[in-house]
């Protein structure tokens, strides 16, 4: 993208019971709103939150179609939180309480938020109970016809299970999976033929391994904060998934004979076709770069790759699939459901996650190889033609839309008239 604006708000908190920081960047506005995880973790900064905003807005503007008719999910702004504490630290969930409750205006008002990084939607959505919010998406509502059910209908949402892992745990590796996929199919590769090793295993390192082997991948290698499971014959997918904790740590008591416990960095290195980190942001560094052996590193977290590092993985013929394109089917999915463009069920979940992000990527690849550039110069390309689209249909604030079949003045549920 060519340079962009200095963020609307980006600003830093700092509790007053333990020190501990967080943060809040909204990148941009869209009819007045911005969407945007809160993360925990330790050593998150206010750059790092900042990154992230600005990822966001590119997400919701690559998901964007202007030619789409009877769609009811426009597209917001993008945003982000954060908060430098380890979520396992026993203090952990009082900062989060306070932190959402001195953001409480933000969220009432512009900063639709869930899970990240660290969190779950459930301990999200339990502190903001507390923090006195009525929902991490309050500020959406007056863009809805009808608030009521669209909240119930993400509610059923939520409560949907597939296999024992909830739909909203499962709808961001359908999209990791289907980006894949798109890749491999460009590229003439056989899914029986393709290896994988993914770094983290939590929500959604568990459900890519999960679809990528349901399509027939073999998932060699998998990373945690103890190490790296690993089988040159294949891991069992759905047995680790379902030994693993909270965080996404696999029970080493449930590996299978021919099944290895290897150091932590091994996933990296490991002889596999597709890298997926999934875990934090800065993974791939300009020095462990070196190590990739993969033909593409798909960016399932955010931010994994630093920018030299993907230069000199381009340099060595490997392909980076970006995260704002990637991992945007878990944001995209909430909005769908939100706004009514799919039901509480996981098969139409699934298939219109499936049909938008083989849409979407397939689009990225189409202009890295018109522009013979890279999929994420692509995806910001595409990301900077929408933008300035979205900006005179929808305008920063509610009111500032332009008049047309988008005019927020011919729709019911205008900001300040209740909800």
């Amino acid at each position: 993208m060519s340079a962009s604006p200095a963020p609307l708000i980006s600003l830093t908190w700092t509790d007053h019971v333990t020190g501990f920081e967080g943060f809040l960047v909204v990148d941009r506005l869209v009819r007045g709103v911005s969407s945007g995880g809160l993360r925990m973790r330790r050593g998150c900064t206010l750059p790092e939150v900042a990154g992230l905003a600005r990822g966001m807005t590119m997400k919701e503007a690559l998901h964007f179609d202007p030619d789409a008719t009877g769609v009811r999910y426009i597209p917001l702004g993008g945003a982000k939180g954060g908060i430098d504490c380890d979520p396992r630290d026993p203090a952990a969930y009082g900062v989060l309480v306070r932190f959402l409750r001195a953001m409480r205006p933000y969220v009432e008002t512009v900063w639709t938020t869930g899970e990240d990084l660290g969190l779950s939607q459930e301990v999200v959505d339990r502190a903001a109970a507390e923090a006195g919010l009525v929902s991490t998406v309050q500020a959406v509502y007056p863009l809805l016809e009808d608030p009521e059910t669209a909240r119930r209908r993400l509610a059923e949402a939520f409560a949907v299970t597939v296999a024992g892992v909830g739909l909203d745990g499962l709808v961001g590796g359908c999209g990791v999976a289907e980006s894949t996929l798109t890749a491999l199919d460009r590229s003439g590769v056989a899914y029986r033929d393709a290896r994988v090793s993914l770094q983290g295993f939590g929500t959604m390192g568990g459900a890519t391994a999960r679809f990528l082997s349901e399509a027939g991948l073999t998932v060699v290698a998998v990373a945690d904060v103890k190490g790296t499971v690993a089988n040159p014959g294949g891991l069992d997918v759905e047995a680790l998934i379902a030994s693993r904790d909270a965080y996404g740590t696999v029970d080493r008591e449930a590996l299978r004979e021919g099944d290895s416990e290897l150091p932590g960095d091994a996933w990296l290195s490991a002889d596999v076709d597709v890298l997926i980190p999934s875990a934090v942001s800065y993974a791939v560094d300009p020095v462990n770069q070196a190590s990739v052996k993969a033909r593409w590193v798909v960016e399932a977290a955010n931010m994994p790759v630093l920018p030299e590092a993907e230069a000199l993985l381009a340099a060595r013929g490997i392909t980076v699939l970006p995260d704002v394109v990637v991992n945007s089917g878990t944001n995209a999915w909430w909005w769908w459901t939100l706004f009514g463009d799919i039901g509480a069920d996981a098969e139409e979940a699934f298939a219109h996650t499936r049909r938008s992000m083989r849409t979407l990527m397939g689009g990225v690849l189409d202009r890295a190889a018109r522009d013979d550039c890279t999929p994420r110069a692509a995806a910001h390309a595409l990301a900077a033609d929408r933008l300035p689209l979205m900006a005179e249909r929808f305008g920063w604030y509610a009111e500032d839309a332009s008049a047309g079949p988008w005019d927020r003045s011919t729709r019911p549920g205008r900001p300040g008239t209740g909800t």
